[in-house]
């Protein structure tokens, strides 16, 4: 081996060392220990106890279904508010965009906690100002953290409120990189705005809108914030326990780390397998 190769990879050891220790080998261990029943001293192996397990567990069902749920309505709608919010933005007769950019955007750096804490407040049955508004209205407040149709709309509105902003930043990146050019044919062409949007703009939004897609699965399927937090750890009665407060359930609370290790990858598997179809229905016909 060369010696500039063999001084290369002396400088990229610590790194090395260190992304094995920590990244690597948990990965592998884990998925060792999805393989051992974690209730008893010493583990031992046991498909049955934690694979075998989740065939037939109605609390992971429910947790995949909630999951699920979030992901079909909540993923397509943030998606496409993104977008509009996007071509807003890039809008020439917005006035103060850099402002508008960063308020977009804001969401996304606010504390886990602390906004979860005033989504809390502002849905409040009692003196949440969003039931005051409803009965400003005439209609009858809405008990939020009771109902678990309310609370899974509550979840899927305060993970769009925060990631539909990180999206549009992002789309708004593929906005700027369309060439002008295309649009000026366009309109010398006489197509409306409202053609080139949907015959120029999204054709060639596509992949990146596939890629905000592929990031919005895999964080909904590792869901566990929202709530955690702001409907009580998947209250009311499990309505909106995710896959992720279930694996920090079994991990953290019942200490069944070999059960938490099988609903991990299994979380990471229905990532994959659903990022892949949704890049397999999004690819370029040929």
């Amino acid at each position: 081996m060369p010696f500039r190769t063999r001084s290369a990879y002396a400088f990229l050891a610590p790194y090395l060392l260190v992304f094995a220790t920590f990244w690597v080998w948990p990965i592998i261990n884990s998925f060792l220990i999805s393989f051992q029943n974690t209730r008893i001293n010493p583990w031992k192996y046991s498909f049955q106890a934690n694979w075998g397990r989740l065939f037939y567990d109605p609390a992971f069902y429910n947790a995949l279904y909630n999951t699920l749920i979030i992901l079909v309505i909540q993923v397509p709608v943030m998606i496409a508010l993104a977008t509009v919010m996007a071509v807003m933005l890039n809008s020439p007769l917005l006035k103060a965009r850099p402002l508008f950019r960063f308020a977009f955007f804001a969401p996304v750096v606010v504390g886990e906690v602390a906004y979860a804490a005033v989504f809390r407040l502002m849905f409040s049955l009692d003196f949440g100002i969003i039931n005051k508004l409803i009965s400003a209205v005439g209609l009858s407040p809405v008990s939020w953290f009771d109902n678990a149709n309310a609370a899974m709309a509550l979840i899927i509105l305060a993970v769009t409120w925060r990631w539909a902003g990180y999206n549009a930043i992002i789309i708004l990146a593929g906005l700027q990189s369309i060439p002008e050019d295309v649009y000026e044919a366009a309109t010398l062409d006489r197509v409306s705005k409202i053609q080139q949007f949907f015959h120029i703009t999204l054709p060639l939004l596509k992949p990146i809108i596939l890629f905000c897609v592929v990031l919005s699965v895999i964080g909904t399927m590792q869901l566990f914030t929202e709530p955690f937090l702001i409907t009580n750890r998947g209250g009311p009665g499990g309505g909106t326990e995710t896959l992720g407060l279930l694996l920090y359930r079994q991990g953290f609370t019942s200490l069944n780390f070999g059960y938490a290790s099988a609903i991990a990858y299994t979380m990471a598997a229905l990532a994959v397998a659903i990022s892949l179809l949704n890049l397999w229905v999004g690819r370029d016909p040929k």
